[in-house]
């Protein structure tokens, strides 16, 4: 082909429109992430690191993630949602027990005798119900609400082998539900975030705390207490629920073709999926404590029967509450325990 003003001329115009169209076919997003506990906390290598690399291969790298853990974006974590909410982050994840009564409906979940000890059947049961617990999370674009395996109770210097034996205990505690249990069972609750507990246990500010084994495991708590207990069959006393959430703006700042791949994972697989993974991990944190010379047992089925009525008289206040909020509490708690009882293996 002979080249000639025309053709240069040409050429020169095609690639000047496709540098000016190219930035807006690929633009890129750059998101911020930000949690509460450590870079090798599970919350990150398990959850948040594979679910942000999956975003990021299925979008092409057009949209990036940068995960900023143990709040090294500042703040505390009882102001994570807010953070979220109000977009001083893009996205995060958080604990809704660090701001008591501002998650009315998701609440249900936390009680012990709604959750059982498997966070798989949890977590599916808050899937088929989250137009019920919607509500709660109106002001934030939810990518995951969940559970994780439930609260043992970890204790430095003593073991519990009763209900009674809780009488006098200081416990930590992981939601005002949580409290709740506690309070129920003669023990004095003490609220903190899980990053404070393992300073708390070795300055014997508490004697004990609600946790399960996979947050034991970064904590270290298995070189600060000397016993675990749990309940007949792996049973918990309760859990705590999380929300991974986005903020509505940077969301909506994505085209629909990049909002359709965070949808696509988000919700229900996401769920299963975690609740696998949750329930995985306790046995590996079970397995720490043992090899730290630590007892790890489950209590009778006579000595958990004892529990029932305590873990009653916690749903029972939650119910008064509710109910005083214009929240049909008990259709609720019918509907939770139906869902999570549909999906235990």
């Amino acid at each position: 082909m002979t080249i000639t003003r025309r053709n240069v001329l040409g050429l020169a115009t095609a690639l000047s429109t496709i540098a000016i169209s190219a930035p807006a076919f690929a633009q890129e997003f750059q998101f911020s992430i930000h949690h509460f506990l450590s870079p090798k906390s599970p919350a990150q290598t398990v959850l948040l690191e594979p679910w942000a690399k999956s975003i990021e291969d299925a979008s092409g790298g057009r949209i990036h993630f940068e995960i900023f853990p143990a709040m090294s974006l500042g703040g505390s974590p009882p102001e994570l949602f807010s953070q979220v909410r109000d977009g001083v982050v893009d996205l995060a994840w958080t604990l809704p027990g660090y701001t008591p009564g501002s998650f009315p409906h998701l609440e249900v979940f936390e009680l012990p005798n709604v959750h059982g000890g498997d966070a798989r059947a949890t977590n599916l049961a808050i899937n088929d119900m989250i137009d019920d617990l919607a509500a709660d999370f109106e002001d934030v674009h939810p990518i995951l609400v969940h559970v994780h395996a439930g609260n043992a109770l970890h204790l430095a210097g003593r073991t519990v082998e009763s209900a009674e034996d809780f009488a006098g205990l200081k416990v930590r505690s992981p939601s005002r539900t949580g409290a709740w249990v506690i309070e129920e069972l003669g023990a004095e609750p003490v609220a903190m975030p899980v990053p404070a507990l393992p300073q708390a246990l070795s300055k014997k500010v508490v004697d004990a705390a609600l946790v399960p084994f996979e947050v034991a495991i970064p904590l270290g708590l298995s070189e600060l207490t000397d016993s675990s207990v749990e309940l007949d069959g792996g049973k918990r006393f309760g859990t705590s629920t999380f929300l991974f959430a986005m903020n509505k703006d940077s969301y909506e700042s994505l085209p629909e073709d990049l909002q359709k791949i965070i949808d696509d994972h988000s919700g229900r697989a996401l769920a299963e999926e975690m609740g696998v993974k949750w329930n995985g991990i306790e046995p590996v944190g079970k397995q720490m404590a043992e090899d730290a010379g630590n007892s790890v047992v489950a209590l009778s089925a006579e000595a958990s029967a004892a529990f029932d009525g305590p873990f009653e008289a916690v749903a029972g206040r939650w119910l008064a509450e509710a109910e005083s909020k214009g929240i049909d509490g008990q259709a609720l708690i019918e509907k939770a325990r139906a869902a999570v009882a549909e999906h235990s293996e």
